[in-house]
């Protein structure tokens, strides 16, 4: 699993300065659990939300006494629940925390049966697997988050959606860290057909974007362009959640050869992925760099330079540098330099893909630079390793030219390549095209504009009009007045 692709909700959220005690912790925890217990009877999400942000601040501070004092309060002693989640804890020191407040935790103890909703079930599970994957003990968070899916599965109530779905990703999260990520892909299936059925928007979201991930994590493109595809589409409900997915998209559409909307996608993730998260634009900014390179662009040295990011983009910088100069050499020693990182990154494929952008960058330079040249001295300059590099010259060469990449024709009887003289581009009518295209954009805009304006009412106006109302109908009035007298007098 690549820890910088990963990017966590949590990291998203500003890390406020918090108490280092156990009771003021626990104290923090008790006041998630009451939002929690008041969003369960007011239907109101934001409350979940909102413990799920406390406890998110609170993760690098769980211990087994702390995690099994709040099991006490929360679930009924005794219970299957509480029974379940404490055989997780260390029994040595699970009740060796000091609490300076001990009737109030003991009062809490005494009566735990308000807090008995499944919520608070679900929201223990969360704080257990959690502190069981900070602890490194990846087997048991797996066993803990299968149980908790299963338990999960028999409730249907939408303030546990929030929760919901960050047991889904921390279940997937865990196997992926125990390399067993491709037992679930049929539990995640049914889980996202059961989401969609409940019109769960949120988990159906992060559950496609879980066996996205799934299939991608095993080079299954095919497979997952056909969920992506047939899902279900509506509004993004989580900035996260769709930045992953744009993430997907991005690299679905690069391994399909359509760069262009690949950039588009790669590029939007890159902007709205939070600035906490910088592994995952790490990510982002790679494969964008690698689909600007394949689209035959040149990323500005910015990219490159952004802060924290420097270490790790330097391997594509310097096969940036190797791009744009057009040394196939250069190149060679770059890829199997860095051969290792691009294989962890899954880029290897497209650094293959790139070679033929060397050589047509290489080949460009060498027709600006000469009017003719030996397809001997071609092989030579690109730096081609073969065993006949003249025939794979002229065969570079003529594909060039047929796509239109240089301007040249091949003397097959010399073994030449003779570049056509750059014309003056100004005495063609290029310019002037190009020039009417930028002024009908501009006044397409314009006019746009023009049609969207919306004017207040003018008073001046609407009184005159009042007054020419009211004049037309006394003009009116003496009128019929008159017609009626002159009836009356025949």
């Amino acid at each position: 699993m690549t820890q910088d692709v990963e990017m966590k909700d949590e990291e998203a959220l500003p890390q406020a300065p918090l108490p280092s005690d156990s009771a003021s912790i626990l104290q923090h925890l008790k006041e998630g659990a009451s939002f929690i217990e008041a969003a369960s009877y007011t239907k109101e999400v934001r409350r979940i939300a909102r413990a799920v942000r406390l406890t998110i601040q609170l993760r690098r501070k769980l211990t087994a006494p702390l995690l099994s004092a709040f099991l006490d309060y929360a679930l009924l002693p005794g219970s299957e629940a509480h029974a379940r989640l404490s055989a997780y804890l260390p029994k040595d020191d699970r009740h060796g925390m000091e609490v300076d407040n001990d009737d109030a935790a003991t009062s809490a103890v005494q009566a735990p049966a308000k807090h008995i909703l499944p919520e608070l079930e679900i929201y223990c599970y969360l704080l257990v697997i959690l502190f069981l994957i900070d602890q490194k003990r990846y087997d048991e968070a797996k066993a803990c988050s299968s149980a908790s899916i299963a338990r999960l599965k028999n409730f249907n109530r939408r303030t546990v959606d929030v929760l919901a779905s960050r047991l889904y990703f921390y279940y997937s999260y865990s196997y992926e860290l125990t390399g067993s990520l491709a037992e679930i892909r049929g539990n995640l299936l049914a889980l996202h057909r059961v989401a969609t059925l409940r019109h769960d928007e949120l988990g159906q979201e992060t559950l496609l974007n879980l066996l996205l991930r799934n299939y991608l994590h095993y080079n299954l493109y095919d497979q997952a362009e056909k969920l992506r595809s047939k899902a279900p589409r509506f509004e993004a409900h989580s900035n996260q959640q769709f930045c992953r997915y744009l993430f997907y998209l991005g690299k679905i559409r690069t391994i399909q050869l359509e760069y262009t909307d690949a950039k588009e996608s790669l590029l939007q993730a890159a902007r709205k992925a939070p600035f906490a998260a910088q592994g995952f634009r790490i990510q982002c900014n790679k494969w964008a760099v690698l689909v600007r390179l394949l689209l035959g662009e040149i990323p500005e040295r910015i990219i490159f330079m952004q802060r924290g990011m420097e270490k790790a983009l330097r391997p594509y910088f310097e096969l940036t540098n190797a791009v744009r100069i057009g040394d196939l050499a250069l190149f060679r020693n770059v890829a199997e330099k860095f051969a290792a990182t691009f294989s962890k990154d899954q880029t290897h494929n497209l650094i293959v893909r790139l070679r033929h952008n060397v050589i047509r960058t290489g080949l460009r330079n060498i027709s600006i630079s000469y009017s003719r040249i030996s397809l001997a001295d071609v092989a030579e300059k690109l730096r081609l390793i073969s065993t006949n590099p003249i025939a794979d010259a002229e065969s570079i060469v003529a594909k060039a030219i047929r796509d239109g990449a240089i301007e040249a024709s091949l003397d097959h009887s010399n073994g030449w390549m003779v570049s056509k003289e750059t014309g003056d581009i100004y005495s063609t009518n290029e310019p002037q095209a190009a020039f009417n295209s930028r002024i009908a954009f501009c006044l397409n805009m314009h006019n746009e504009a023009v049609r969207a304006l919306r004017f207040p009412p003018n008073p001046h106006k609407e009184k005159e009009s009042a007054e020419r109302r009211e004049r037309q109908q006394q003009e009116q009035e003496l009128a019929n007045h008159i017609t009626e007298d002159d009836d009356d007098d025949f």
